[in-house]
């Protein structure tokens, strides 16, 4: 694979099923790099696997279909072009989709009534004089009161709220339908969703009165005019998603406990848990929490609620109990599920693995059938696992991606963000690139990682570094066996986390390495837990007491390093902020190391999976070119 053939790769956005289970939408995004935009257009498939997949929409950016639930009309949302995302409408029967919002910073989370003729949704509210067609650098000046005033990725929100809004999208004689807005006050609302009967409105918001400070929010129903709102959850869980059980007495929603300052949520599993809409008892919580991580929206079907869920590098779907239980496994495997629906005993699923960016399968009866074959290249290398142990007994686990060849290969540590995240089985980019490129690539979800369990997530609070390296290298080692790899051309390289622990393993292991690549990393602990948009809260819980914060800073031992060290981050990334990139930069530099920074414009902490595909291009290049000159 080569840095441009990102144009090759297509995202499935989590899919539409037609009331009858006989049919799925779906949105297929690719990069197009003559643009320099992603373009995504809406597919029709058979959920039986009957016909081929038709397109059904040509975009420029078309997703989040949702069907009525009388099945004769689509709702989805359309942007590109710099348009903001809104709201369009069209019959299933055959016809063209018509735009039924016009809000100004766009649309988001959809959703039909139960009798067809009302869709609720969720769109920001920009403050008067803010956002408009005016210059962002004259606008007034922000009086900024909270912690919580911005977010990577979107920017401020203390003057954009979110807010749940209902529209009759049949009313849109002009182009655009009248919109009743239903939330109000100082706070973000989302999660939206109508119960069976169309009497009630769920949503999440953080509507108590210490809410800036704590990482926990709520569970709330209304009226769908806004009236009779009230809290059904304990103020004491981050919640999201809430889904009505099809009986309509039972509501279904994520939630991770966020301890007991209520702002503790390193290394906690999120699951799914359910409340009676009676108050009569406390939520439940339905899935094991140690056990499950799950990831995804639920989806409640009659004999329970589809949940994804994180294991060993695979996300698995499976059917929860609304009673509790174990779960029954519906998609297993070396892969990953992204997206699914249900509908009349058919599940529709969206699922990749190491060799495909990602298929439909329909799964009926046990019996699963594939629905698609949108992947068109590029030739990718298949991925080898790797169990080994650390010095201490504790299993690891990761992959090898070799080049083709004989070798030996110059070998490339590779480390994930988080911490709590996953590598696993699916097609990744980064690592086809590299491997593409002459390099075998080691990559593994040491302690600290998800999808083992909450015990392994948690470890290495406290004592990052030294907790995580330990894992990491033992990978590596495991991987040098291999009679290919040559063990005296490595490289280290990784983001967000991984950046910290790419800075970390150059200062304590530098004799490992010949050159390293850190991205978008926290360097020094002390200035990120004020500059990042998470830092007030995820400083204390990942890295402990303000005491330790030196000791655990990769830039506190970055006189160590003398490795040649290029260092990439966005100008516009509010979570590991730019200063973090610039006072290692600096340190290096005066010290007379090697030392390279690559600077992006415009983008914030994700530009390497969603930045402008001109600027994944330009940074997979830079790349190359660096281990080029040192491996």
């Amino acid at each position: 694979m080569k840095p441009a053939e990102i144009s090759l790769l297509h995202t499935l956005g989590t899919p539409a099923i037609s009331p009858d289970g006989a049919h799925a939408v779906v949105s297929v995004s690719r990069a197009d790099l003559e643009a320099d935009e992603y373009r995504a257009g809406l597919w029709l498939v058979a959920a039986d696997g009957s016909g081929a997949p038709r397109r059904l929409t040509g975009g420029p950016n078309d997703g989040e279909p949702v069907y009525s639930p009388d099945g004769a009309w689509l709702a989805f949302l359309r942007g590109g072009k710099g348009a903001k995302p809104q709201v369009h409408v069209m019959p299933t029967a055959g016809g063209e989709p018509w735009r039924v919002t016009d809000q100004p910073l766009g649309v988001s989370q959809i959703c039909w009534s139960p009798d067809s003729t009302r869709i609720a949704f969720v769109a920001r509210v920009p403050e008067e004089g803010r956002y408009g067609e005016g210059e962002p650098g004259k606008e007034r000046p922000r009086r900024i009161t909270t912690l919580r005033y911005r977010v990577d990725n979107i920017g401020f929100v203390l003057d954009r709220r979110t807010h749940v809004f209902v529209t009759d999208p049949f009313s849109a004689a002009d182009g655009t339908a009248e919109a009743t807005r239903i939330t109000e006050g100082d706070v973000d609302h989302g999660g939206v969703t109508w119960s069976p009967d169309g009497t009630l409105l769920a949503f999440t918001a953080a509507r108590h009165d210490d809410s800036d400070s704590m990482l926990v929010n709520d569970v709330w129903l209304c009226a769908p005019d806004g009236s009779g709102l009230r809290r059904v959850t304990g103020t004491n869980l981050a919640v999201a998603a809430p889904r009505f059980a099809p009986d309509g007495r039972t509501l279904c929603f994520l939630g991770a406990d966020a301890g007991e300052n209520r702002r503790t949520l390193v290394a906690s599993h999120l699951g799914l848990w359910s409340v009676p809409l009676d108050g009569s008892q406390e939520p439940v919580r339905l899935t094991d929490a140690e056990r499950l991580q799950v990831t995804g929206m639920p989806v409640p079907t009659p004999e329970g609620v589809l949940c994804a869920v994180e294991n060993r590098g695979a996300v698995d779907l499976l059917l929860v109990p609304y009673g509790g239980g174990e779960p029954e496994t519906v998609v297993e495997g070396r892969r990953q599920v992204t997206g699914f629906a249900h509908a009349k005993g058919t599940t529709v699923a969206a699922v990749g693995d190491p060799m495909s960016a990602g298929e439909l399968v329909g799964v009926r009866d046990g019996k699963e059938t594939t629905l698609t074959s949108f992947a068109s290249g590029p030739d990718v290398l298949a991925i080898e696992e790797i169990v080994t142990s650390a010095p201490d007994g504790y299993p690891v686990h990761g992959w090898l991606v070799r080049p083709e060849g004989e070798g030996p290969h110059p070998v490339l540590l590779m480390i994930h963000g988080g911490p709590f995240a996953q590598y696993g089985w699916t097609l990744f980019d980064e690592a086809q690139v590299y491997a593409g490129a002459g390099y075998a690539v080691v990559m593994g979800n040491p302690r600290g990682s998800s999808g083992y369990g909450q015990a392994h997530g948690r470890v290495i609070k406290g004592d990052v570094g030294r907790r995580s390296a330990v894992d990491l290298l033992a990978l590596l080692d495991e991987a040098l066996t291999r009679d290919d790899l040559d063990a005296s051309r490595i490289g280290v390289l990784g983001g967000s986390h991984g950046g910290f622990m790419t800075t970390w393993l150059a200062a304590h292991h530098g004799d490992r390495f010949r050159a390293a690549i850190s991205e978008r990393a926290v360097n020094a602990i002390d200035s990120f837990h004020g500059s990042s948009d998470i830092g007030w809260s995820f400083a204390n819980d990942l890295y402990g007491e303000p005491e330790g914060w030196a000791e655990q800073s990769p830039l506190t031992h970055a006189d160590r390093i003398e490795m040649p060290f290029l260092i990439i981050h966005s100008e516009h990334d509010w979570r590991c902020p730019v200063e973090q990139a610039q006072r290692l930069f600096v340190k290096l530099k005066l010290r007379g190391v090697e030392t390279e920074m690559l600077l992006v414009p415009g983008e914030g902490h994700e530009m390497s999976r969603t930045g402008l595909p001109s600027h994944r291009v330009a940074r997979f290049e830079t790349i190359l070119d660096w281990w080029g000159r040192h491996l």
